[in-house]
């Protein structure tokens, strides 16, 4: 077959991962994505190699000073930002919950903190608990459950000139609605807020612009994305300058540096490194920088997985039954199941022991899940990623119109 100078080789991309080797066809990666080999041999390579605490005189200080270095630089690239503004911690629950107690210092009764009921805990529970401390108020910011959209104008009924923090995420991790991220970033910064986006989920299926956004702050965590274990917060560095976190007093007080507590997994910053190089080779570009490449590479992953998104809800559609709550007109790869009269626990089990790999629940999304009408239950999730195949997408159907039958 004649093919284009270039195109998506699945094929080729799976064979690089070795726990696709199993056998699962995976639809868990929005709870964690697969590694390649490339990531893995990084991770691997800084643990066999000599590694001390950073500095400029041995083997080891040399080896760890300059995994930091790299790890810094490769995440900014892929978030838009600068070294400078990258911190380094365990997740993005972690790192948000540091940033939070930081920020909160000097907000009192009559300061107000936005909060939206489409996001992940992670990016709600930090914020509304650090406002309880400091006897701000929370407001909440609602989004429509019949479309799934969270809009400005569910945002600007809750802004105010009190508002001292909004917290929005890029893309629901329940139901993949992406919000016009930029267009809320304007209505936050008519005012004296700051504007933090929780981008977990968004960043695994496209190119993340800290500047683009109109973010202030920005989390993710690397493991969403073929990644390690590792959470990361992209800020504008001259706001952390002037932010005095909880430390050691004979740590240091650089700027990202004085964020991070105690030494940093330096075999887990190797992978992150690697994670984003493997990521910029997805895609066509092959010269120019990195965060090019990149850009060009998340073109290509999101055409990849929306062509195999719309493939899997055409089938989803024939199954009766089964509703889908992802319906944003823009969205991640990422549909929530409900089966009538079936526990999406029970759907979990049966296509599990099939090898199709999916979640159920509400995925820390409980607020969402309320709205949408599914409680404390939530749904099925299935979650494409740039390594999901058509044979995947089938196995999928193929088991769920298994299980609706009876046959299991």
């Amino acid at each position: 077959m004649n093919r284009a100078p270039w195109y998506y080789d699945v094929d080729a991309l799976r064979a690089q991962f070795p726990a696709l080797k199993a056998g699962s066809a995976h639809f868990d990666g929005p709870g964690g994505t697969q590694i390649p080999q490339p990531v893995i041999d990084a991770m691997a390579e800084a643990m066999a190699n000599p590694v001390s605490n950073r500095g400029a005189h041995t083997a080891g200080e040399r080896n760890a000073e300059a995994i930091v270095v790299q790890a810094r630089r490769a995440l900014a690239d892929l978030l838009g930002a600068t070294p400078e503004g990258i911190v380094f911690g365990r997740g993005a629950t972690q790192v948000t919950y540091d940033i939070s107690r930081a920020l909160s210092r000097d907000w009192g009764p009559g300061d107000e903190v936005v909060v939206t009921r489409l996001d992940h805990e992670a990016n709600v529970r930090p914020w509304v608990q650090a406002a309880e401390r400091r006897g701000a108020t929370v407001r909440w910011a609602d989004f429509d459950p019949t479309t799934g959209e969270l809009t400005p104008e569910h945002l600007a009924a809750v802004l105010s000139d009190r508002t001292r923090l909004v917290a929005v995420t890029a893309a629901s991790n329940l139901i993949g609605t992406r919000p016009d991220v930029a267009a809320l970033s304007r209505l936050v910064h008519q005012t004296d807020a700051l504007f933090y986006v929780d981008a977990a989920h968004y960043s695994a299926h496209a190119s993340v612009d800290l500047d683009a956004f109109g973010a202030d702050l920005l989390s993710c965590s690397c493991y969403k994305f073929l990644g390690p274990h590792l959470g990361v917060l992209a800020a504008r560095p001259e706001l952390l300058h002037d932010l005095r976190p909880d430390k050691l007093v004979s740590a240091t007080d650089d700027v990202p540096e004085r964020f991070e507590l105690g030494i940093l997994p330096y075999e887990v910053l190797a992978g992150a490194r690697a994670t984003v190089d493997f990521l910029a080779g997805l895609g066509p570009l092959r010269d120019g920088d990195r965060r090019a490449r990149l850009a060009s590479a998340f073109d290509a992953v999101e055409e990849h997985e929306d062509a195999l998104r719309v493939r899997a809800e055409r089938g989803l559609a024939e199954l009766p039954g089964v509703t889908v709550y992802s319906r944003a007109a823009r969205r991640t790869p990422t549909l929530l199941l409900g089966v009538a009269d079936h526990h999406p626990r029970d759907v979990h089990r049966y296509l599990a022991s099939q090898g199709v790999d999916v979640g159920s629940g509400t995925f820390y999304s409980v607020e969402a899940s309320r709205r949408l009408g599914l409680g404390e239950t939530g749904g099925v999730r299935v979650g494409l990623a740039p390594y999901t195949s058509e044979e995947d997408i089938d196995r999928l159907l193929e088991g769920l119109a298994a299980y609706l039958s009876g046959s299991r």
